[in-house]
């Protein structure tokens, strides 16, 4: 099931990149694989998966210690500051953050464990109260009050649109997250860079390749349904 899924998620993909006239080397795709067991991440991993998305700290440091050391960790879901310190030197990016405060926590313990930790700013770019990230109007604000702490560098942004039936209704939120880090970019920030786009998920992820994502995170559309524990 994971061989035909990843096949049609990537051939989605290309056609995605054809009709934004991009290269498919220009979008990664991390395999989403919370609550989902190792077997099935060895699975995508022998299909030539090499980025794979966690939700929970204590998930993504017990799969980083049971499989290959040469996988990216993308660290994707609301990240509490007493956790930071597990993972620090474990990811690859961190997509969600979304305050000053944990930014620190991350600064802090990327000093003390001597390693450089990347970033994406969380943007609730369709203002929905159940979700995390800043404001549009805050984003700019939140990247310069980050910027200057050491190790860590802002290499993007990240949002996660509203769940809706018909992807199309999420293009205007895709382009509004590409426009703002066009915006960002041409502020010259020091220590930051918009070179990633982090959008688009099962659902919708052809649409947001077509408005700029250079990452989508992917989950049922490669693993199916979630499992939770019972």
């Amino acid at each position: 099931m994971i061989k035909e899924n990843l096949e049609l998620v990537w051939k989605n993909m290309q056609e995605a990149c054809q009709n934004a006239q991009r290269t498919p080397e220009e979008v990664s795709l991390i395999a989403v694989s919370k609550t989902k067991p190792v077997s099935m991440l060895m699975e995508a991993y022998g299909q030539g998966c090499r980025r794979f998305g966690e939700n929970k700290v204590q998930e993504l440091v017990d799969k980083y210690e049971a499989m290959p050391k040469d996988i990216q960790w993308h660290m994707i879901g609301h990240l509490q500051r007493n956790k930071v310190k597990y993972i620090v030197d474990k990811v690859a990016l961190i997509h969600s953050v979304d305050s000053l405060k944990l930014a620190q926590e991350i600064s802090r313990e990327a000093v003390k464990k001597q390693v450089q930790v990347s970033i994406l700013i969380e943007v609730n770019i369709a203002g929905e109260d159940t979700k995390f990230g800043v404001s549009k109007e805050e984003a700019e604000q939140l990247i310069c009050q980050i910027a200057p702490l050491p190790g860590i560098h802002i290499k993007g942004l990240m949002t996660i649109a509203p769940y809706v039936v018909n992807p199309e209704e999420n293009r205007q939120y895709f382009a509004q997250l590409k426009q703002l880090s066009v915006d960002i970019k041409q502020k010259n920030i020091d220590n930051v860079s918009m070179n990633v786009l982090s959008m688009g998920m099962t659902g919708d992820y052809r649409v947001a390749i077509e408005e700029g994502a250079t990452c989508v995170r992917v989950g049922t559309g490669i693993f199916g349904e979630r499992q939770y524990p019972v």
